[in-house]
């Protein structure tokens, strides 16, 4: 009888959220990928384009990478030309990383395709259901934060 009952039952929010990360992110590797990125590369470049002159933690922090991973990250983009870094004239020891005139040029080349890819995530809500999924999704994240 408990087996019928847990088949019935709906997957958790948890797990959900987690199917449409990946499909997100599958969805965007395909498409950044003739640019010679990955998504979570794309994703840290998107990052830099709101806020440009981060420190590498706080890159890390906004890209949902570890600040291990995030040094590869930026050494491989930096290698491309699309991010450089510089020294912070605050604190002469930090560098702050900033997107180049090359990776605004990347973004703005796949512009279009990321945002109708959002497009075809959100297709079947209406743009109250999916300002109100904007805004449950801002709040479960500042909830976790």
């Amino acid at each position: 009888m408990l087996d019928t009952q847990a088949a019935k039952a709906p997957p958790s929010l948890l797990y959900m959220v987690k199917q449409v990360e990946l499909v997100v992110r599958s969805h965007l590797d395909e498409l950044v990928r003739p640019s010679g990125i990955t998504a979570l590369q794309y994703t840290a470049l998107t990052v830099l384009q709101r806020h440009d002159g981060l420190s590498a933690a706080q890159l890390a922090r906004d890209s949902f990478v570890t600040a291990q991973s995030i040094a590869d990250l930026v050494r491989s983009l930096e290698g491309r030309g699309l991010v450089r870094r510089e020294r912070n004239p605050r604190n002469r020891r930090e560098l702050l990383i900033l997107l180049t005139d090359a990776g605004r040029e990347l973004l703005a080349r796949h512009e279009e395709s990321v945002r109708e890819l959002e497009e075809r995530m959100v297709r079947e809500l209406t743009a109250h259901q999916t300002e109100q999924f904007r805004q449950a999704l801002s709040k479960a994240w500042h909830a976790l934060s």
